[in-house]
């Protein structure tokens, strides 16, 4: 199956096959990133426009920085500092979007929706780059490609996801995603964060970590989102590590060659011990990084070829 999509707003839409394109591109550009020479024409005269309503630095310079090795002219706009402060509708921000031109928009928005509101009022591919707590896409296919090629396979693990599932977008699209590749996934955590409705996702919900990391090939930590949370969700960062942050003991209990990852930025000793986050043998966090350049470089590549058939069928007529 080809990539059909017009935009990426989330995994939802996605086809397990459409997954695996995403991904096996993906793999020519971390071969692509690690040569001297890291550049390609994939999107030479495009136009990218990064739109990031949330603060952002590993996800914005991730986006601008795999535009740009594909030849891409990016643009970054300070939505902090915009008219959107001034008044505007996120309407009147797609009208004059539209007059730019643009071929592909990036956006964080931290409305759940927002993302998908624009892309129905704009003339060119949306990336969701985040949204509220709906979905962080090119996250969980980083993450995907991360797993596929530590383990071997992206199909029957065991997973467990730990921590802040309650505010967590990381945590939503990777649910999505790694059940559609028939994986069984756990959730760790207290129940203030780990709500009993997830279970609508087929996953297991456990509130003790050594419970739930027994004999799974990936554990994956979630940071405390504390600018998202307004009550007391737990009792203490000291108490919340003790009970849920990721230890040499906690550990132990997973196979013995799983693997641990985190989305970042990390809260050190609180989701997460800094030697288990430093450990070359089990920490796949680095990789993570580097994996999310290369994916965000395949999602533009394959969302312009779409744009690019399009626009050329509009003009000869055709229907595609």
């Amino acid at each position: 199956m080809a990539f059909r999509q017009k935009h990426l707003l989330g995994i939802e839409p996605l086809h397990p096959e459409e997954i695996k394109t995403i991904l096996d591109v993906a793999e020519t550009y971390v071969d692509l990133n690690r040569q001297a020479h890291k550049h390609s024409d994939a999107l030479k005269g495009l136009t990218q426009i990064n739109m990031f309503f949330e603060n952002s630095t590993r996800t914005q310079a991730s986006f601008e920085l795999a535009g740009k090795r594909l030849g891409a002219d990016v643009m970054n706009m300070a939505m902090q500092a915009s008219s959107i402060k001034k008044g505007e509708t996120l309407i009147d921000t797609a009208l004059t979007l539209n007059a730019m031109h643009p071929d592909l928009l990036v956006v964080r928005h931290p409305h759940s929706g927002a993302v998908d509101l624009l892309a129905q009022k704009v003339n060119c591919a949306v990336l969701n780059a985040g949204d509220g707590k709906h979905e962080h896409p090119t996250q969980a296919l980083l993450d995907a490609l991360t797993i596929r090629r530590a383990k071997g396979r992206l199909h029957r693990l065991n997973i467990a996801i730990c921590g802040d599932v309650t505010h967590s977008r990381v945590a939503r699209s990777n649910l999505i995603l790694l059940g559609k590749m028939e994986n069984r996934v756990r959730l760790v955590g207290p129940p203030t964060l780990v709500p009993s409705q997830f279970k609508e996702f087929g996953c297991e919900i456990y509130d003790n970590m050594e419970e739930g990391l027994k004999d799974v090939d990936v554990v994956m930590m979630l940071r405390l989102q504390k600018e998202r949370m307004d009550g007391g969700f737990i009792p203490s960062e000291r108490e919340y590590f003790h009970r849920y942050g990721l230890d040499a003991a906690k550990l132990a209990h997973a196979k013995p060659d799983a693997i641990v990852m985190h989305p970042g930025p990390m809260n050190r000793g609180v989701e997460i011990d800094g030697t288990i986050a430093d450990d070359i043998n089990r920490s796949v966090i680095q990789e993570q990084v580097e994996m999310g350049v290369a994916v965000r470089m395949a999602a533009m590549d394959l969302l312009a070829r779409n744009l690019k058939a399009d626009r050329e069928a509009a003009n000869t007529g055709v229907m595609v």
